[in-house]
C-alpha cells in the first residue's frame, strides 16, 4: 500500500530539519520496519516549506500503530521546534490522495 502526505516546516529550519533525520533515530527506524513500513521517504519543496511523504506500508493499521509508541511521541517532542504540530506535538499533516501511479 502506497501513503502520501504533506506536512509544514518553519522557515529557516530546513537545514536542522535534515540533520535530525540523517541518520534517523535507529530505535525509531527499527519499528518503524517492524510495523510493516517497507520505504518511507520524505521531501522539501523549498518554495513553500511544504514537506511531501510518501511511504510504502503492509498495513494501514500498523502505520497509524506507530503514533502510540513512547520513541514516536519522543521524536515528535524532538522535532515540534521545527515544524507545524499539533496539541499532541504530532506534525500537521495532510492525507494526500492518489491520482496517478505507474509501476514496471
Amino acid at each position: 500500500m502506497r501513503i502520501a502526505f504533506k506536512m509544514k516546516l518553519h522557515e529557516g529550519y530546513e537545514k536542522e530539519y535534515i540533520e535530525r533525520h540523517n541518520p534517523i533515530w535507529k530505535e525509531l527506524e527499527e519499528l518503524l520496519y517492524k510495523q510493516g513500513v517497507l520505504t518511507y521517504s520524505i521531501f522539501h519543496d523549498e518554495e513553500t516549506n511544504i514537506l511531501f511523504g510518501y511511504a510504502e506500508i503492509e498495513d494501514l493499521k500498523k502505520w497509524e500503530a506507530v503514533a502510540d509508541s513512547a520513541i514516536c511521541r519522543e521524536w515528535w517532542d524532538y522535532m515540534a521546534p521545527l515544524m507545524e504540530v499539533n496539541d499532541d506535538k504530532s506534525p500537521v499533516s495532510k492525507d494526500l490522495t492518489e491520482v496517478f501511479h505507474i509501476e514496471h
